[in-house]
């Protein structure tokens, strides 16, 4: 019998015909339509010199614009995280009638074009609007404000965190729950000790997702928020303001600071799940 050695794995065969040039093709695509307009993305603002990316985010609308975008990504990310909770463990293990409806809701705003749930957000939260009328009778203004942004990002970021949680929160034993509860747990101890660790890591990667999703949202947000200067003009509208003005570098540096932020957001993720005790015997 042939042995092993140590520290490689046994060469199975491939499972799928033509894997090879699947491979290549993979590599083609990785190449051609993320790696290269990202490189691209990431040299254009030093054509001009390090003094010319300083300038262009040293602007006082610019760093308003950027402050705006990743403030209020942060908020709802965490919202998102609180209330993706929720909706998961209600889907999963209360299902009330019309269960399966709502389940199928929460797939809504990957499906609706983000310009239309921008129009109706904006007409709900208009200070005329259904919402928006007795929010302002009481003296609380959402849309044209930070806070209408925040409501349109947790609109598009609740579904990262409940698809991410709901297969784990599924996957997690009955038994668990009851041999804590006959060991004698109260049902805080049980949250605490036995469910939290285990969706700790579906609950960093939900609002890792969400706020990735927030910092570039562009769509549903640019009606709601009013977009007035030093006020309620996000990062990714003034990219297109520069642009107009063909200011191609200093769309491309604002447009560079988001890509490192997201690209450490995510690594953020990557890491968090990898020392989750949680997750590593997923990830292996």
């Amino acid at each position: 019998m042939n042995r092993v050695p140590r520290g490689r794995r046994p060469r199975t065969p491939a499972v799928i015909p033509g894997a090879v040039p699947a491979f290549g093709l993979t590599l083609v695509w990785v190449g051609l339509l993320v790696l290269l307009p990202l490189a691209a993305l990431a040299a254009r603002p030093w054509e001009d010199g390090p003094a010319w990316i300083l300038h262009a985010l040293a602007n006082r609308r610019t760093l308003a614009a950027l402050r705006l975008s990743f403030g209020t990504a942060l908020v709802a990310a965490a919202v998102c995280t609180l209330l993706g909770l929720l909706l998961a463990w209600v889907l999963e293990r209360v299902r009330p009638p019309g269960w399966r409806v709502l389940d199928a809701l929460v797939d809504l705003p990957f499906a609706l074009p983000t310009a239309v749930a921008g129009i109706t957000l904006t007409t709900l939260y208009a200070p005329n609007g259904w919402l928006g009328a007795p929010l302002a009778h009481l003296g609380i203004h959402v849309a044209y404000t930070p806070v209408g942004i925040m409501i349109a990002l947790v609109f598009v970021g609740l579904p990262f965190v409940v698809r991410t949680v709901l297969p784990v929160l599924r996957d997690l034993p009955h038994e668990l729950e009851e041999a804590a509860s006959t060991l004698g747990a109260k049902r805080g101890q049980i949250a605490r000790r036995v469910l939290l660790p285990a969706l700790l890591p579906a609950l960093a990667t939900g609002f890792g997702l969400a706020f990735a999703r927030g910092v570039g949202e562009y769509g549903s947000v640019i009606f709601i928020a009013g977009n007035r200067p030093l006020v309620s003009e996000i990062a990714p509208l003034l990219i297109v303001i520069r642009l107009q003005e063909f200011d191609y570098a200093g769309a491309a540096a604002i447009g560079l600071v988001m890509l490192l932020t997201a690209a450490l957001c995510l690594l953020a993720v990557t890491v968090l799940r990898r020392r989750l005790p949680a997750m590593r015997g997923v990830a292996r």
